[in-house]
């Protein structure tokens, strides 16, 4: 089993806004799976940009990447991300102002496609009999439909609250779990961990869980 984790569906659906954020991936994929063996972790992200107010994302990110390095079976695939201004029409015009405005639209470019070309190139290798992607983009529908037809099972993982569940995914999954709360509390990286480099900690803005 290769599992696929679409990883800002992941935050925007389940850790964002949690004190779970230093999510330990292969603990989870073993608690929603004990019987099945795990033989890669794929991991789907880009390099975010500081932002106004908070200029340590990218660094808490960096932190978090180098925690997922640290699991033996884990692969980390990075797309990019594209800032372009466009100008839209307003919703409410003011009378006399102007009907459109100039916005600066950021985009997340490439995991979805780096995702579903793994998905189907681990398939049609051999590298796995069955897939797991963790993700509710239904853009990602196609290809786990078109793998169930030639005999490939995909099961799918919700990261999103049920009542924001992808019907797509759920009509084509091989088999369906839904990503809860519990899960998460129960699957967090110790407080420290030690790599190559040293020994590293969960970003303190981050909190503990429970606190």
């Amino acid at each position: 089993m290769i599992v696929y984790v679409d990883g800002f569906n992941l935050y925007y659906g389940a850790v964002r806004g949690t004190p779970y954020k230093w999510l330990d991936i292969a603990a989870v994929c073993e608690r929603l799976f004990p019987r099945d063996e795990i033989v890669r972790i794929r991991y789907f992200t880009a390099r975010i940009k500081g932002r106004e107010g908070d200029a340590g994302a990218p660094q808490r990110q960096e932190t978090y990447l180098r925690a997922l390095r640290t699991i033996p079976r884990l692969s980390i695939h990075e797309g990019h991300f594209r800032e372009d201004i466009r100008r839209r029409r307003l919703a409410h015009p003011p009378r006399g102002g102007p009907a459109t405005v100039e916005v600066l639209i950021t985009e997340e470019k490439g995991s979805d496609v780096n995702l579903a070309t793994y998905l189907i190139h681990d398939a049609l290798t051999g590298a796995c009999e069955t897939s797991i992607v963790m993700s509710n983009d239904s853009d990602l529908t196609l290809p786990i439909d078109l793998l169930g037809q030639q005999g490939h099972p995909v099961g799918v993982v919700n990261p999103h609250p049920p009542a924001k569940a992808s019907s797509d995914l759920r009509r084509v999954a091989a088999f369906y779990k839904q990503l809860r709360q519990g899960t998460l509390a129960s699957c967090q990286f110790p407080e420290t961990l030690v790599d190559d480099q040293g020994a590293f900690n969960r970003p303190p803005a981050w909190g503990l869980p429970g606190s």
